[in-house]
């Protein structure tokens, strides 16, 4: 009679112990996410001692960006490698980024290559994109357009902004595919209403040249206008462009036409896509 008590006084152990983890977890997190790393960095570090994958993951995230503690990319690297050996998807995939960039480990692109596949197998859409991107770019493989597409429309398909431009941008150029407008404008369509300025020039610029759609001013307006935005302050040539472009639509446009593109730009809102 000794040995189901003793399973079962394990079993209840067992679940305090899990319960009292995913609390500490739960705990941490909002800490995190509230702008108190120094707390968040308290509560992961002894779960991720332990060998909790996703507190090792978030461990390196934290010295990866200095956040509760100094900027350490080595240290990083370290634990994400430890939540990436136990198979957990964010680690390799932040395992690989760093291989890709030579950020706390030589810049090493074939390693780079094995982690993000390993998290993009596992459907990581940050891994599949960028395993696209390995095969767009031949680092790390042969250069293979058709494999790039593969990975951009798996990423793309779970909503992932960037992949969803990529993609685009690949049929619009008839690289790995065949040359397709009309399905360029539905990935930038969905890249732009995430608000990604590519995606919101490229998807402007189908308009005013009328590929894939009907030329239509108003709304190459409004595109370009909100890519005009959205660039960044690194990106001020690609923002020029989007610029030139609009003014170019607005020279082409009615009085009334142009005040319609205003109002529809300034009424837009960023869709997040599941």
């Amino acid at each position: 009679m000794r040995r189901p008590a003793a399973a079962l006084i394990l079993i209840i152990s067992l679940f305090i112990t899990g319960s009292a983890i995913a609390g500490s977890f739960e705990d941490a997190t909002k800490a995190y996410f509230s702008g108190d790393y120094e707390t968040a960095y308290r509560l992961i570090k002894p779960m991720a001692e332990k060998g909790l994958p996703e507190a090792q993951f978030n461990l390196g995230l934290m010295y990866n960006n200095g956040q509760g503690v100094p900027q350490d990319y080595a240290e990083a690297v370290t634990w994400y490698r430890k939540a990436a050996e136990k198979g957990n998807a964010k680690g390799q995939y932040s395992l690989g980024m760093m291989y890709d960039n030579g950020q706390g480990v030589p810049q090493d692109y074939p390693e780079a290559v094995t982690w993000y596949r390993k998290a993009a197998e596992q459907g990581n859409a940050k891994g599949q994109y960028s395993l696209g991107m390995m095969y767009n770019n031949g680092q790390g493989v042969p250069q293979d357009y058709a494999e790039a597409v593969t990975w951009y429309r798996k990423a793309a398909e779970k909503g992932f902004a960037e992949a969803q431009y990529n993609l685009g941008y690949m049929c619009y150029r008839g690289q790995g595919v065949p040359q397709n407008y009309p399905e360029a404008v539905t990935w930038y369509s969905k890249a732009a209403e995430q608000g990604n300025a590519k995606g919101q020039y490229s998807l402007g610029m189908m308009f005013y040249r009328g590929r894939g759609v009907p030329k239509d001013y108003i709304l190459a307006h409004m595109w370009l206008n909100l890519a005009t935005s959205r660039y960044p302050a690194l990106e001020k040539a690609k923002r020029e462009w989007a610029e030139i472009f609009r003014d170019l639509a607005a020279s082409k446009m009615t009085p009334a036409q142009l005040a319609e593109a205003q109002k529809l730009a300034r009424e837009w809102k960023p869709k997040q896509e599941k």
